[in-house]
């Protein structure tokens, strides 16, 4: 017999196994004798009152063994199977190549970077050397820009599709199942790269092709229907069915678009700063403590609020985490974060932007191009106060809303360095002026959170893309061009690596119907 029930947990006690018993004995009045397992659902953390606690959902076995579970990869083959082109091996390119697996299809990945082996020496010299390979660096190559950026898993996009299916697909390449349970999944940068290699293999294996340094620079067309592509080293890719999977960051591909007379749409975005705190100190905040407790985890926060009619609000949160140099080509200066899996560094950082409208930018209404200018004159404007090299213009949290330069800056993670630099310069003034309101608001909100401890680094602008590629609601094709499937964060359908692996999952659904229609 299996019952399910809720127990909550000291810190302490979350990785006793006879704690869990015992919890579970006294909450159903079961012997304690009887019950041979208990089984993690699903797992939070309760921080609301002063003694933190864990909240667990629970499948209790009674006078029954459970049975460990087994997580398969096993891919049909398709080598032999109709093709259907993947431009980008982000988590949309990946997982809709394996659901291609699924159905019957082959999948041709083609991405304009390199395997992740190969990108951690462009990642060192963005580091060490403030020099951008602009097809290869944090946001391009295998995995796309999640795979050196945290592998945060936690999303709400449950109505967009199974999300569990994509956590075991994770474990099943090599992802620890802990994030089965966890209320906020987290991988880390650490551990990404091996289970991105694993699934490349499970789609090799299966008889589908995996082409890297392959930048696809336009579409083969016939009549409004897509034949295939074309790439910068002047191959073709011939196939009825084209996934287009590029990421936030692929700016090319709009142009592309532009040449073609296929159509854009503007779309809202973020743009704000990246924040550093000493992590240290968010414990406290969050945890009520003078010092965090050695069984809870660094902690996160999640800060909104509205100003002068947007949101405000924090992104990206990285606990234990690293400000990363995420610009994808030369004079720009983008900062993201990432953790690694045990999240063991001695700052915390989030994303905090401001939400950004049509109505924000003059004539973005009818030129989505607008909207992407202003994304990258930030980007610009950032790097030429940085000095170069891709040192980022940066200012102490009281410093920048109270309007003075930092006179110094307090040691943080950004590894190519940062400048004193007075950001209302940097900044747009509508992110600007709703930045310094709502700052002293986080703080009430926060104790501890306003302080000159804290550092903003500029800027933070790739939140999702500013421009949508508009598809069908139920082909999921673009409207002039039948089998182009656009998909994910680049084409402005997900905001994450879950919900861009669902809806790269959802474009190969889409395809199969369509090829079966034919």
């Amino acid at each position: 017999m299996i019952k399910e029930t809720e127990l909550v947990l000291l810190p302490h006690e979350v990785s006793d196994e006879q704690a869990y018993k015992t919890k579970a004995s006294a909450q159903l009045h079961i012997p304690l004798k009887r019950i041979t397992h208990v089984k993690i659902a699903r797992r939070s953390i309760d921080a609301r009152s002063r003694q933190v606690i864990y909240r667990v959902k629970a499948l209790v076995y009674i006078d029954e063994q459970s049975v460990p579970e087994v997580f398969h990869v096993n891919y049909p083959p398709v080598g032999d199977k109709r093709p259907v082109i993947i431009v980008g091996a982000g988590p949309a390119g990946l997982f809709a190549a394996l659901r291609c697996i699924e159905l019957g299809l082959k999948p041709i990945i083609l991405e304009r970077g390199k395997d992740v082996k190969q990108r951690r020496r462009d990642l060192a010299a963005i580091n060490k050397e403030g020099m951008i390979n602009p097809e290869s660096n944090y946001c391009f190559g295998e995995g796309g820009a999640g795979t050196y950026s945290d592998g945060k898993l936690y999303t709400r996009s449950d109505k967009r599709g199974n999300v569990n299916t994509v956590l075991r697909t994770l474990v099943a390449h090599g992802a620890a199942e802990d994030i089965l349970v966890d209320a906020r999944p987290h991988i880390g940068t650490n551990k990404l790269p091996g289970i991105i290699t694993a699934i490349r293999q499970s789609i090799l294996n299966a008889g589908g092709e995996v082409h890297f340094n392959c930048k696809v620079t336009g579409f083969l067309q016939s009549g409004g229907v897509v034949k295939g592509v074309k790439t910068a080293s002047g191959d073709t890719y011939a196939a009825n069915a084209v996934i287009l999977a590029t990421g936030h960051s692929a700016r090319d591909i709009f142009h592309i678009f532009k040449k073609e007379g296929l159509l854009l749409e503007p779309k809202p975005f973020a743009m704000g700063v990246r924040i550093e705190h000493p992590q240290a100190l968010i414990d406290q905040a969050q945890y009520h403590c003078a010092v965090r407790d050695e069984h809870l985890p660094p902690s996160y926060y999640s800060l909104v609020e509205q100003v002068d009619g947007r949101g405000v609000f924090s992104f990206c949160m990285c606990p234990g985490g690293i400000i990363a140099p995420c610009a994808t080509d030369h004079n720009e200066i983008v900062v993201n974060g990432w953790s690694p899996s045990k999240r063991n560094n001695p700052y915390a950082n989030s994303g905090t932007v401001v939400q950004v409208n049509l109505d924000d930018v003059p004539g973005a209404a009818n030129d989505p191009f607008r909207m992407l200018d202003f994304q990258a004159a930030a980007e610009q404007k950032a790097f030429l106060y940085g000095g170069g090299n891709l040192v980022a213009p940066a200012q102490r949290m009281v410093d920048f809303v109270e309007g003075r330069i930092s006179v110094n800056l307090p040691e943080n993670s950004y590894l190519p360095g940062t400048k004193s630099v007075a950001l209302h310069e940097v900044l747009p003034p509508m992110v600007y002026h709703r930045l310094r309101k709502a700052l002293p608001v986080f703080g009430k909100k926060m104790p501890g959170y306003y302080t000159n401890e804290a550092i903003l680094v500029g800027v933070e602008s790739r939140t999702s893309s500013p421009i949508r590629i508009p598809r069908d609601k139920e082909t999921l094709q673009h409207p002039q061009l039948k089998g182009l499937f656009p998909c994910g964060e680049g084409a402005g359908y997900a905001g994450g690596i879950v919900s861009a692996a669902i809806d790269g999952m959802n474009c190969a659904e889409a395809i199969s119907k369509w090829y079966h229609k034919d």
